[in-house]
């Protein structure tokens, strides 16, 4: 039960901004072929109360919740913020226990689960904590706590248990847990080939897809890796253009949108499309708000990408913008 303690400083931004006066980056567009028929369509929707970044999102009883991430100063917050869709409205909520940044966020059977984290501003310390919330009571539960304490993973839903991928400690891991909220247990399965943080993970045609991600500030990842619980096995599907880290993703229509993300000096507007019939990727119409650190849920016909940092590095929004494919 004793997190761990990170022991880095703020990564590369905060850094080199020292040397290059702050983290202003270049707006990066996606590298993949452009879809020319049907590029898809953005809209922008009512900011949110509060600008965060790092921040964990999912989405419950047709609500999209953000929760935690960095504040002021880059201090972490457990503030909880949940947008209805119906009426384009933002309404409190009851404040996750402890204040995290870099944590993950699944919805399940009508309740929220957040998972791990890190707390602290310039020593980061890694999190176990499992977090359950009852929007009907509005209240947090606390859980088994994850095995492997630890920030910046990838978390999705298959076969109603929670996959939690990735991740750093006090180093970058490959650890994959699984908790099943039935028995309020958790259980190991065959690690991802990649150790990795700041990744995305979706859940899709009965397997998961963990999608670039980085081992620092300097180093990023391509790789696509698809997991297959029959066989707890992996295999690799096409990589993205640009590798980067800090890329939101959701799934619609038995297809893999992924949004973002960052590089050193390098902020991401790219918007793409993964086919998992024919193992490639498109690019669509780009983020309005390039930015990184975000999250990304499907509800209906629309893909709701919230917060996030518009700069490499420590930065924070409130961005709320909903894209159509």
């Amino acid at each position: 039960m004793v997190p761990s303690i990170v022991k880095r400083r703020l990564f590369g931004c905060i850094l080199a901004g020292l040397s290059f006066a702050g983290c202003v980056g270049a707006t990066t567009p996606s590298s993949a072929p452009y879809d020319q028929e049907r590029p898809g369509v953005w809209t922008v929707l009512a900011p949110m109360p509060s600008e965060r970044g790092e921040v964990a999102v999912a989405e419950a009883g047709g609500q999209v919740y953000v929760i935690g991430g960095f504040g002021d100063w880059l201090q972490p917050v457990g503030s909880v913020e949940a947008y209805d869709p119906a009426t384009n409205r933002w309404t409190g909520r009851i404040p996750l226990p402890i204040a995290v940044h870099h944590a993950a966020a699944v919805g399940l059977n009508g309740k929220v689960y957040v998972i791990g984290g890190f707390t602290g501003q310039v020593a980061w310390t890694a999190r176990q904590e499992l977090f359950e919330y009852d929007p009907g009571e509005n209240v947090w539960r606390q859980k088994a706590p994850m095995p492997t304490p630890r920030g910046a993973s990838a978390a999705a839903v298959l076969g109603g248990k929670i996959h939690v991928l990735g991740g750093t400690t006090d180093r970058v891991t490959n650890a994959h847990e699984v908790y099943d909220p039935a028995t309020n247990a958790w259980s190991r399965r065959n690690p991802m080939p990649t150790a990795r943080d700041h990744h995305a993970l979706v859940a899709l045609g009965g397997k998961l897809y963990a999608i670039g991600g980085r081992d620092s500030f300097f180093t990023a990842y391509p790789n696509v890796e698809v997991y297959d619980p029959a066989t707890d096995s992996w295999r690799v599907a096409a990589p993205l253009e640009t590798g980067r880290g800090g890329l939101a993703a959701a799934m619609l229509d038995g297809k893999i949108y992924v949004f973002g993300g960052e590089l050193p000096f390098r902020i991401f507007n790219a918007t793409e499309m993964y086919d998992p019939a024919t193992d490639s990727w498109i690019s669509k119409a780009p983020l309005p708000t390039p930015r990184h650190g975000t999250g990304a849920v499907t509800l209906g016909r629309r893909i709701y990408v919230m917060a996030g940092g518009p700069q490499p590095g420590p930065s924070r929004s409130g961005a709320n913008e909903a894209f159509e494919p």
